[in-house]
C-alpha cells in the first residue's frame, strides 16, 4: 500500500502483536505511523510507542464494533499480569500522556440499529438484557425510577456505552414488573416445595401522605435448616380501612401464595391489634390448621413492640421531668462561659464522671435515656449552677423519679439490643428475657413512692395482656431448646407464680404434649401410607361430613405400646446439652433429627416462628415505620413490587445466612 510518499512496511517476525491484525504500518520519511484497517486513523506506529494506544483506539472504534477483540484483550491481561473485569480494571501508571483516553463526542451512523451487537472479551452487548440489568439495579438499590431521565444518568451511559438506548421511566417501570413476575414464580415455588410449615408475621407503616400500609412477611427455618424470611406483599389500605378490610388483605395474601394451609403462628406488631381480625383468619384457615389450646400458637405478637410500648408509658409519665432536664442540658450547652461555669460546678462538687453532656432526639427514646443517666450524674453540679431558670430546677423528688426510671429504660435497652441484635433470632431466645421483665415489673410495683408504683402498676397491666396471649409460644420454645428444657420454665415460673407455680408448669407441659401429639399423629397417617401433608394436621373445625375425626387421635394413643417412648418423653429426660456462647439450635436440631425424627420437624416450625418484627435499626424508635416518600407517588401495584423484588434479588446476591437475613430495607426510612 503507498499512499503519496507514505510507504507500507512488511511486518517484521518481531511484530508478534495480535494488534497489528488492525494496523497497516507505514512510514513518512523518517516517522512511523499505524494506520487503522477499520477508519484509516493514523496513530504512532514507532517501536517506542509500544501498542498500549493502538489497542485503546480499538476499543473504541465504532468501524469495527462487531469485531472479536477478546484476543487483545487477553494478551493485555497476561502482560499486565492484572484481571481485567468490569469492577476491576487496573492501569499502567507509564502511560505516555499522549496515550491517556480523552471523552470523545459519539456520532451515531444513521443505519445503526437498537439491536446491533458489539463484542467486548467475547460478551456481546444486548439491548434486552442491559434494559433489564437496569431495571434490576433500580429494584435491588432503591433508585428512583426517574433516575433514568436524569440528564447525567443519560450522558454517563452513552460515554460507557454508546449502543444502550436509555429507555424511559415508563418503559423501566414494565421492567420492573416483568422481573418482579418471574422472581415471584421463583419465591412461590420454593415456598410450595418447603417440607417445614410458615410463620407470618404482619407489620403495619404510614407515609408522608397518611396513608396506611401492611408488609407481609414470611419467616420459616428452610430445608438446610437455616432461618429465612421473605416479604410477600407489600399492600396500600384504604384511608378508611377497618378491621374487617385488613383481615380481607392478609387471608388474600395467604391465598395468592398457597400457604394458608402450611401457617403455623402469625405475629402482628401491636399487642393492642382486636383480637377479632386474628379470629377471622382463624376461621378462614381453621379446617387444616394445627394451634395450641385456644390457639395461643398460631396468634403471637410482637416483643419488641410491647417493651416499646411500655417504655412510653413509662416516658410519658416522666415528660415534665424530662423537658426540665433537657432545658438545662441545652442550658449548659448554650455557651462556652456557662460549660466554664459548669465545670467548675463539677470540680467542686466532686463528681467524677468523663461523660459529655448530650441532648437526646425525642423520637429516638434510647438517646433520651443517654441524657438522663448523663443528667443523673451531674445532679450535684446542675443543682449549683447560677442564673438557672426556677422553672428548669429539679427538685429532689424529681431527681428521684429520673433515677428510677432511668434503670427501668436501661434494662428495657439491655434487652431490646438482645433481641434486635441477634444474627439468628429463633423463637428460643425470648422466654428468659421477657421472663425477666416480668420478675422485675413484679417488683417495681412494690415501690413505696406512689407514683412509680401506680406508673409500675400501668406498664405491668400493658404488660400481662402481651403475657396472657404469648406465654405459652415462649415457654414451647424455650423448652425446645436443649440447654435448657422444662428446667427454665420451672425456675422462672416459681419466681414469677409463686405458690401456683406447679399448674402453670402444668399448663405449658399440657400445651406442649398437644402440640407434640399432633405432629405424632400426621407421621403415623403418612407412614400408614396416606397422602397427608403436614398441613393435615388435626383441627377443631366442625365438619359434618366425616364424623369419625377424632377415629385418627383414638387410633393413635391406642395403638402404643405401653413401653414405647415418644421423642418428646426422651427428649426431656436425657440431660440438657452444656451451655455455650457458639451454641447453635438449628443445626443442633439439624443432627440430631434421626434420633427425634417427629419432635424436630415441630421444634423447625416453632423456632422459626417470629416472636419480634422490629429490625435493630428502629428498634428504639417512637415514631411508627413510614415509608420513603420516594415511593409515595407510586402505584400501589409497582410499590410492592419493588419492595417486594429488592427483598428477594438481595437475598440472592448477598446468599444470606441468617445472620444477615434480618436487616432494614433502605427503601424505608423511620421518622417520628
Amino acid at each position: 500500500m503507498e499512499v503519496a510518499n507514505e510507504t507500507v512496511i512488511k511486518k517484521p517476525k518481531r511484530l508478534t502483536s495480535v494488534v497489528w491484525n488492525h494496523f497497516e504500518r507505514v512510514r513518512k520519511a523518517d516517522l512511523c505511523y499505524a494506520v487503522c484497517v477499520h477508519c484509516n486513523k493514523k496513530l504512532s506506529g514507532s517501536s517506542n510507542s509500544g501498542t498500549t494506544h493502538l489497542r485503546n483506539h480499538l476499543m473504541r472504534c465504532l468501524k469495527r464494533f462487531n469485531y472479536d477483540v477478546s484476543q487483545l484483550l487477553s494478551a493485555k491481561k497476561r502482560k499486565k499480569d492484572n484481571t481485567l473485569t468490569i469492577a476491576n480494571i487496573s492501569y499502567d501508571e507509564g502511560q505516555r500522556k499522549e496515550e491517556y483516553l480523552k471523552p470523545t463526542i459519539v456520532k451515531y451512523e444513521p443505519e445503526q440499529r437498537k439491536d446491533e451487537v458489539f463484542n467486548v472479551q467475547s460478551s456481546w452487548f444486548d439491548q434486552e438484557r442491559s434494559r433489564l440489568d437496569l431495571a434490576r439495579m433500580i429494584i435491588l438499590h432503591g433508585y428512583p425510577l426517574a433516575m433514568v431521565e436524569h440528564v447525567g444518568f443519560k450522558v454517563f451511559v452513552k460515554n460507557l456505552q454508546p449502543l444502550f438506548d436509555v429507555v424511559p421511566n415508563s418503559t423501566v417501570e414494565l421492567s420492573c414488573m416483568e422481573i418482579y413476575g418471574k422472581e415471584r414464580q421463583k419465591v412461590h415455588d420454593m415456598l410450595s416445595k418447603l417440607q417445614g410449615r410458615i410463620n407470618l408475621a404482619v407489620e403495619m407503616w404510614s407515609s408522608p401522605e397518611n396513608t396506611n400500609h401492611v408488609c407481609m412477611m414470611a419467616h420459616y427455618v428452610g430445608d438446610d435448616w437455616k432461618l429465612q424470611k421473605k416479604i410477600l406483599n407489600f399492600v396500600t389500605l384504604d384511608s378508611s380501612h377497618t378491621d374487617d378490610l385488613l383481615s380481607g388483605v392478609i387471608i388474600k395474601c395467604l391465598m395468592d401464595w398457597d400457604i394458608g394451609s402450611k401457617l403455623f403462628a402469625m405475629t402482628l406488631d401491636d399487642f393492642s391489634t382486636n383480637d377479632d381480625i386474628v379470629l377471622r383468619i382463624k376461621e378462614q384457615i381453621s379446617e387444616n390448621k394445627s394451634r395450641l389450646s385456644n390457639g395461643q400458637l398460631l396468634d403471637v405478637r410482637s416483643a419488641v413492640h410491647v417493651l416499646n410500648s411500655i417504655v412510653q408509658d413509662a416516658m410519658e409519665a416522666l415528660r415534665l421531668v424530662i423537658q426540665k432536664i433537657r432545658g438545662t442540658v441545652r442550658y449548659v450547652k448554650s455557651s462556652q462561659s456557662i460549660q466554664g461555669k459548669f465545670k467548675e460546678m463539677v470540680l467542686q462538687t466532686g463528681i467524677n464522671s468523663q461523660k459529655n453532656l448530650v441532648l437526646d432526639c425525642p423520637i429516638q427514646w434510647n438517646s433520651t435515656y443517654l441524657m438522663l443517666e448523663t443528667a443523673i450524674e451531674y445532679r450535684n453540679a446542675f443543682c449549683q449552677l447560677p442564673e438557672l431558670d426556677l422553672d428548669l430546677a429539679l427538685s429532689d423528688e424529681e431527681w428521684e423519679w429520673a433515677s428510677s426510671i432511668t434503670g427501668y429504660l436501661k434494662l428495657f435497652i439491655e434487652i431490646i439490643n438482645v433481641f434486635s441484635s441477634n444474627k439468628c433470632p429463633t423463637a428460643n431466645i425470648y422466654f428468659p428475657e421477657i421472663c425477666h421483665v416480668h420478675i422485675q415489673l413484679i417488683d417495681w410495683c412494690k415501690s413505696p413512692d406512689n407514683f412509680l408504683s401506680s406508673l409500675a402498676a400501668k406498664m405491668k397491666a400493658k404488660f400481662d395482656k402481651y403475657w396472657s396471649k404469648c406465654s405459652l409460644s415462649l415457654a414451647v420454645a424455650a423448652i425446645l431448646d436443649p440447654r435448657f428444657k422444662m428446667k427454665l420454665v420451672e425456675y422462672y415460673y416459681s419466681q414469677i407464680y409463686g405458690s401456683t407455680a406447679l399448674e402453670r408448669i402444668k399448663e405449658v407441659s399440657d400445651g406442649l404434649k398437644e402440640l407434640f401429639n399432633t405432629y405424632s399423629i400426621c407421621s403415623t397417617l403418612m407412614d400408614q401410607g396416606s397422602a397427608l401433608p403436614l398441613s393435615s394436621l388435626p383441627s377443631s373445625s366442625n365438619d359434618g361430613r366425616d364424623r369419625l375425626k377424632g377415629f385418627d387421635k383414638f387410633l393413635h394413643e391406642t395403638s402404643q405400646s405401653q413401653t414405647a417412648i415418644s421423642d418428646l418423653e426422651k427428649y426431656l429426660d436425657e440431660p440438657v446439652f452444656p451451655r455455650n456462647c457458639n451454641f447453635n439450635i438449628l443445626n443442633w436440631w439439624r443432627v440430631h433429627t434421626p434420633r427425634y425424627p417427629i419432635l424436630s420437624m415441630m421444634a423447625r416450625d416453632v423456632l422459626g416462628t417470629p416472636m419480634s418484627t422490629v429490625s435493630q435499626e428502629s428498634a428504639f424508635h417512637a415514631g411508627g415505620r413510614v415509608l420513603d416518600s420516594c415511593r409515595c407517588p407510586l402505584t400501589p401495584e409497582t410499590r410492592q413490587a419493588l419492595i417486594c423484588t429488592q427483598d428477594w434479588l438481595r437475598m440472592q446476591s448477598d446468599d444470606p445466612g441468617p445472620s444477615s437475613s434480618h436487616y432494614a430495607l433502605p427503601l424505608y426510612v423511620e421518622t417520628n
